[in-house]
């Protein structure tokens, strides 16, 4: 069985669980509207400052610091809701997979009761994304190219933070430990199952195409509007069933790694497929 074949499978075992608890795909509803909230509470009065273009045209070192600190605290209001909401859906997943019956209330209930370890998870990486996109904007093509490897790391050795935060209530650091060591275990292929997920919901995605060429093509006005909103709705939920079966994939693959066996519903043969243990 192939890395196609194991997504696949595992992607139908998600979305298994998904259908029993289809409230989930309100959690990355509710974390795309706060953090859509969170974006205009500070893009509405940073335009209508002069923020972006002070009146001496330079920066002066205070300004600069004061740029640095609003563009922090948006990446932690951002961060946190993400984690938050993330969180939940791990803790419903997680519960389903043991044998409950999770319903809002279970992810809501676990993600306030690890509020501390969300902030200070979000407090980390928050801080790495600020660090990388300070880096981004200064560097040139190859230093850009270095940067998004440095990214794609991060996020491999993280992978399984949020689960460990979720089930074994540990701090950011110790989480990232735990994380990494985790991925010292295997190759880290578990991540090929969610790059996978993004192929397979970006081709998905393609399909709202056809009817945006409708759209713009038809000299019809209702038609446009009829096509234009199919295209939204579409795409609203392919990201929110994407998002919700990206954190049951990594509840299924953390339960798989800590227990030794496949959670109920899942196959065993995909998730060792998934995570292939490291020859030494």
């Amino acid at each position: 069985m192939g890395n196609l074949a194991y997504t696949f499978t595992i992607m139908k075992a998600s979305l298994d669980v998904l259908r029993k608890d289809k409230e989930l795909l309100l959690f990355p509803l509710f974390s795309g509207l706060c953090c859509l909230v969170a974006a205009l509470s500070f893009a509405i009065p940073v335009f209508h400052s002069d923020f972006l273009h002070p009146a001496s045209g330079e920066l002066t070192q205070g300004e600069q610091v004061g740029r640095y600190a609003v563009m922090f605290a948006f990446y932690y209001i951002t961060y946190f809701i993400i984690i938050f909401f993330n969180s939940a859906i791990v803790a419903c997943a997680i519960f389903r997979m043991r044998g409950g019956d999770p319903d809002l209330m279970t992810g809501f209930r676990a993600a306030l009761a690890r509020w501390p370890q969300i902030a200070g998870w979000a407090l980390v990486a928050a801080s790495v994304g600020m660090i990388l996109r300070i880096l981004q904007g200064r560097g040139r093509r190859t230093g850009n190219i270095l940067v998004g490897l440095l990214g794609m790391a991060w996020s491999v050795i993280t992978f399984m933070v949020i689960p460990i935060l979720v089930v074994e209530r540990k701090g950011p650091i110790d989480a990232i430990r735990e994380s990494a060591a985790m991925l010292r275990k295997t190759w880290g292929q578990q991540l090929v199952g969610n790059f996978s997920f993004g192929v397979i919901f970006f081709i998905l995605a393609l399909i709202g195409v056809v009817p945006l060429i409708i759209a713009i093509l038809s000299p019809m006005l209702a038609l446009k509007i009829v096509m234009l909103s199919f295209v939204g709705i579409y795409l609203l939920i392919l990201v929110l069933v994407q998002s919700a079966l990206a954190a049951i994939f990594q509840a299924a693959l953390y339960l798989y790694a800590r227990e030794g066996r496949a959670p109920a519903g899942f196959s065993e043969t995909a998730l060792a497929g998934a995570m292939s243990p490291r020859e030494e």
